[in-house]
């Protein structure tokens, strides 16, 4: 018996073990978030504004820095479009 195969046995006896119980309520609430985030893009799409959209403003700056950061990841020094970042 390798080593990994060990291992693997014992990874899977661990995710059954402590896993498994909450497997179900975890996919059921993955599920809920996507249903909301598939909400809130359909109605941005439609044109009608969000319905916490004036709550997250205080969000943009931070959201902004967080972009920014990553378009710089990406191998971009400035961003593409005017005013968005940079």
């Amino acid at each position: 018996m390798t080593d990994k195969s060990l291992w693997q046995r014992f990874s899977d006896y661990h995710d059954e073990l402590f896993m498994a119980p909450w497997r179900a309520g975890i996919a059921r609430e993955a599920r809920s978030e996507e249903d909301a985030l598939v909400a809130l893009l359909f109605l941005e799409a439609l044109g009608i504004p969000g319905p916490a959209d004036y709550y997250a403003l205080e969000l943009y700056p931070d959201l902004i820095e967080a972009f920014h950061r990553w378009h710089q990841r990406m191998g971009m020094e400035t961003f593409p479009e005017a005013g968005v970042c940079c």
